[in-house]
């Protein structure tokens, strides 16, 4: 059912790194993202797909793994993502393109979700340092990476009150807590 798949679509950040993904499982995963909505369907989206730890160690310095968690530098050795996707759209595409890397990337995390594994879309990147690590030209944008992998970490949902603070946060047993409204506080009639 949706609601479970969106309700087990968090953001995880720290993987069981043994467990690799398939490149045929990336393939499936922009299979969903190639037939979602795009603007004046233009499909102006590439990717960049990464399961090997070769191009998975030179993508992961270039991340900025969670804002709010100012004492963490992000997953250590073995947490680590065992596989990327950089979505990427032709500079001279992206005004027609809209919105549609977020639809792709919801698509592709809800896809990994059915499958067993977990992922966050990460846009805090260097991207100068992305792009010649990865060779990607520079007519391209990097508009977003998502990290996949077997989630190894625990995210729960906590509800909250409108004045309370949506910042996330882990608690002593390393538990990954992400206050959400209620649905009635973000509903305006």
């Amino acid at each position: 059912m949706l609601a479970d798949l969106v309700k087990r679509n968090r953001s995880y950040r720290r993987f069981y790194e043994e467990q690799e993904i398939s490149r045929e499982t990336l393939l499936q995963l922009i299979d969903l993202a190639r037939l979602s909505p795009s603007g004046a369907n233009r499909q102006t989206l590439r990717y960049y797909l990464s399961n090997a730890k070769e191009t998975n160690d030179k993508i992961f310095p270039h991340i900025g793994w969670a804002g709010y968690l100012k004492d963490w530098t992000g997953p250590v050795a073995g947490e680590r993502p065992t596989a990327y996707i950089v979505i990427v759209q032709d500079e001279q595409q992206k005004a027609i393109g809209g919105p549609a890397y977020g639809i792709a990337a919801q698509s592709i995390l809800l896809g990994a979700v059915e499958q067993g594994l977990g992922g966050c879309m990460i846009g805090n990147l260097q991207r100068p340092g992305l792009r010649a690590a990865l060779d990607i030209p520079e007519n391209m944008e990097i508009v977003l990476v998502i990290a996949l992998g077997k989630p190894q970490e625990c995210v729960v949902i906590d509800e909250i009150e409108a004045d309370d603070d949506t910042k996330y946060w882990r608690d002593d047993n390393q538990v990954h807590h992400v206050p959400k409204l209620k649905l009635q506080d973000i509903i305006m009639n």
